[in-house]
C-alpha cells in the first residue's frame, strides 16, 4: 500500500520517563507498518485511572512496565496508511483511508490462552499498549500522540457513523471493560437488585447496562456528587455517597433498607478501592454473585474464606476485553445513543500540551472522562459542564 503525501516522519507523543514526574512532549519515529499493521492518525484518546496509575507506577503490579512509555490505551485512530492485507477489521468490515477505528492491546495468537481457551487476554505474551517501551520499534505504542500504531495482531473495530468519537473512545476501555464483566455475570433476572461499586466510567457504563437488562433496582455506590447525578440519570434507582456515608457499616445498612434485609442478588466492583473487594462481601445476598473488575493495583486484604463458603457465594473475576467486547461496546452506544446522553461523561478536552493538566484533575476526581484531543489547539482547554443535577 502506498501511504498518504502528507504523513510526517515523526510524531510529537506525551511520554512517561520517570514514575511520578511529569510527562514530556517528544518526537517519536513513525514506523512503515508491515504485513495486518496500520498506522493511524489520532482523533481522540481518553484517559482512564489506569493511564494515572501507569505514570506513577503502581499499574506494574498487574503488567510490567517498560520506560519510556506513551500513556493511553483507549483511543480512536483514522487510518492513514495500511500495511499488506489489513483492508478488513475483525467484524469482517472492509476499511479504507480515513476510516475511524479503536483497536485492542496484541496477543500473541499462538498460546493455550490464544489457540485453546480463546482469551487472549490472558496471553501472557500480550504487548499492551500503555505499558510497552516507545524507545525502540514500532515506537508509537501509546495513545498519547498524534500518531499511532496498530499490531499485526491487534483487533480493530470500524467505530459506526452514529457513534461519536469521543463516545468511542470510552466503548474502547471502560465500555468493553463493563461488557466483557456483564458477560461473565450472565442474565440479570427482572426482579434482581444490583449494586454497582464505584461511580468512575465503569461504574456509570455498569449502570447503563444493568437498566437496560432490566434489573430491579440499581444501587450506585461512589462519589463525587457530579457522577452520581450522572448514575441517576442513566438508571440508577439508588445513589449512596462514599462522602456522606464513609463507613462501610453504614453502606452496608442502606443496601439491607433498600432490598428489604436480604442484601443484593449481584455486586459489580469497578471502584478499584482498597476496601472495596471485603466490603462488597456484606453487601451480597446469600447466594449472590460477584464480579470484580476495577481491583487492579498491589493491595491485599484479609477475608474469611467461609464467607464465600457457607454463604453459597459466586465469585467471578473479570479482566479487560477482545475484538468482540469493543465490537459490542461500540454497538451498544450505536443503539442506545439516544436513550444515554454519552457525551455527559466526557468532562474535558485537552491539548498534548496539557497532558499533566488532564492527569492531575483526573487523579483529583475533577473530571469523569477527560479527552486528548492531539489537534485542539494549545491555547484551548474546553471544559464540559459538569453540574449535571
Amino acid at each position: 500500500m502506498t501511504a498518504t503525501p502528507d504523513i510526517p516522519t515523526t510524531s510529537r507523543a506525551a511520554v512517561v520517563t520517570e514514575f511520578g514526574k511529569p510527562l514530556e512532549i517528544r518526537e517519536v519515529p513513525i514506523p512503515e507498518p508491515p504485513a495486518g499493521a496500520l498506522i493511524v492518525k489520532i482523533e481522540a484518546a481518553g484517559i482512564c485511572g489506569t493511564d494515572v496509575h501507569v505514570a506513577d507506577g503502581s499499574a506494574a503490579a498487574s503488567q510490567p512496565i517498560e520506560l519510556p512509555i506513551i500513556p493511553g490505551h483507549e483511543m480512536v485512530g483514522r487510518i492513514v496508511r495500511f500495511g499488506e492485507d489489513a483492508e478488513r477489521d475483525s467484524a469482517g468490515q472492509e476499511l479504507a483511508l480515513g476510516d475511524r477505528i479503536v483497536f485492542t492491546h496484541s496477543a500473541c495468537g499462538r498460546c493455550f490462552h490464544c489457540t485453546v481457551t480463546k482469551q487472549p487476554g490472558l496471553c501472557r505474551e500480550r504487548i499492551m499498549y500503555a505499558f510497552t517501551s516507545c524507545a525502540r520499534e514500532p515506537y508509537l505504542t501509546g495513545g498519547f500522540a498524534e500518531y499511532c500504531y496498530v499490531f499485526p495482531t491487534s483487533g480493530r473495530i470500524r467505530v459506526p457513523d452514529e457513534v461519536d468519537t469521543e463516545w468511542a473512545t470510552a466503548a474502547s476501555c471502560a465500555l468493553r471493560s463493563v461488557v466483557t464483566s456483564f458477560q461473565r455475570l450472565g442474565t440479570i433476572e427482572p426482579w434482581e437488585n444490583v449494586v454497582i461499586q464505584g461511580s468512575g466510567p465503569l461504574g456509570l457504563f455498569a449502570t447503563a447496562m444493568a437498566s437496560v437488562a432490566g434489573a430491579n433496582q440499581i444501587i450506585v455506590i461512589g462519589d463525587p456528587e457530579s457522577r452520581l447525578a450522572l448514575a441517576r440519570r442513566w438508571g440508577a434507582t439508588s445513589t449512596i455517597s462514599v462522602g456522606e456515608h464513609p463507613t462501610a457499616e453504614e453502606r452496608a445498612q442502606i443496601v439491607q433498607d433498600l432490598t428489604g434485609g436480604a442484601g443484593a442478588d449481584i455486586v459489580m466492583e469497578f471502584s478499584g478501592a482498597r476496601t472495596a473487594f471485603a466490603e462488597g462481601l456484606d453487601l451480597i445476598r446469600d447466594g449472590g454473585r460477584y464480579v470484580v473488575t476495577g481491583q487492579m493495583g498491589p493491595q491485599e486484604v484479609t477475608i474469611t474464606p467461609v464467607t464465600i463458603t457457607r454463604r453459597h457465594l459466586t465469585i467471578l473475576g473479570s479482566w479487560s476485553g477482545e475484538a468482540a467486547q469493543y465490537w459490542r461496546a461500540l454497538e451498544f452506544m450505536r443503539i442506545h445513543r439516544e436513550r444515554f446522553d454519552f457525551g455527559a461523561m466526557i468532562t474535558g478536552r485537552y491539548h498534548l500540551d496539557q497532558a499533566n493538566e488532564a492527569m492531575e484533575r483526573m487523579q483529583r476526581f475533577e473530571e469523569i472522562k477527560p479527552i486528548i484531543l492531539p489537534t485542539l489547539s494549545t491555547d484551548v482547554h474546553d471544559q464540559a459542564d459538569v453540574s449535571l443535577e
